[in-house]
């Protein structure tokens, strides 16, 4: 075998088999470890000495991981966001990083307008009391009654804003860079200030790329801003949430509730006090499931392995 890849990635390492004629054919050796969730630096330092390439989910490809891979040419991220590789120190080194943008836009957009429905007509309230014996008719809104605010106008912001405006509901974006002015006008979405779209908002959704200025960007201050009303929803990135200060808010019922998958530290931890909430909906980092997307990942994936070794596709 000519070189040797490492395979963390969670999503690829169940569909591997599929792939290994292809890797065989091409003179490559894959090693496959055991991971959950992703490898932390301490776990990748075990495996990374001898590799010439990465399929990873979000494993930590710190600095002293890159160091510790003296032969590693190319990092193939499975999926989009590429906030747990170093860049930096990828770029000092010549190894290529590569991803799947607007890979998973469109399940994200169905996932937080769930979210948004479930929030507004009450469905999982009125669920739960139908099965435990009680017929009452609770009060509900139409989204065309409510404003929704969109933290990140990006890929799958857009997508958001996009579905949301079918229900007529007010739309209201923020964003470090314009917004295309063709995107204002089809939507006819609102761009203002993070504190103006907290203090109006009757649902917020993160949908930014966690990085130095999205770190921690809603904590006590931002969540203090928003309406006691309102419902915080989070599919884009967990640090993006300061969740100690969430915890604090909610015990405070200093907003209404919240829709959350992704955390600061995943899988959730058995002891979290997020699981003690009611009005908090909780899901497996899993808002890009969709089998089509999934498959394109999984293609675009390898091909983007192969170019970073110099191996033609075909």
């Amino acid at each position: 075998m000519k070189y040797k890849v490492l395979i963390t990635a969670p999503y690829f390492q169940p569909v591997i088999t599929r792939f290994l004629p292809l890797f065989s054919q091409r003179g490559i050796e894959v090693v496959v470890p055991p991971v959950r969730e992703r490898m932390e630096e301490d776990e990748l330092l075990k495996w990374v000495q001898d590799i010439d390439g990465a399929i990873c989910g979000d494993d930590r490809f710190s600095e002293k991981v890159m160091e510790r891979s003296k032969k590693l040419k190319v990092i193939s991220k499975w999926g989009t966001g590429i906030d747990s590789i170093d860049k930096d120190a990828a770029a000092k080194r010549g190894i290529q990083v590569c991803n799947t943008p607007d890979a998973f836009s469109h399940g994200v957009g169905d996932t937080v307008l769930g979210y948004i429905l479930c929030f507004a007509r009450r469905l999982p309230e009125m669920n739960a009391m139908i099965r435990a014996g009680k017929w009452e008719k609770i009060g509900s809104v139409s989204l065309r009654e409510c404003t929704l605010g969109v933290i990140g106008v990006g890929h799958v912001g857009k997508q958001v804003v996009r579905r949301a405006k079918g229900f007529g509901i007010r739309l209201l974006g923020n964003d470090i860079v314009d917004i295309p002015s063709e995107f204002i006008t089809e939507t006819g979405i609102e761009m203002v200030s993070k504190e103006a779209l907290l203090r109006q908002s009757d649902f917020v959704s993160l949908n930014c790329d966690l990085n130095r200025t999205s770190y921690h960007l809603i904590g006590d201050t931002e969540l203090s801003q928003m309406k006691k009303t309102a419902y915080l929803i989070n599919t884009a990135r967990g640090p993006i949430i300061e969740e100690l200060a969430l915890v604090r808010a909610l015990a405070a019922k200093g907003i209404a509730g919240a829709a959350l998958d992704v955390f600061e530290t995943e899988p959730l931890p058995h002891d979290s006090p997020l699981l003690k909430f009611e009005n908090v909906m909780l899901a497996p980092h899993n808002a890009n499931s969709s089998p089509k997307a999934w498959e394109f990942v999984h293609q675009n994936t390898f091909r983007n392995l192969l170019k970073g070794l110099g191996i033609e596709h075909g």
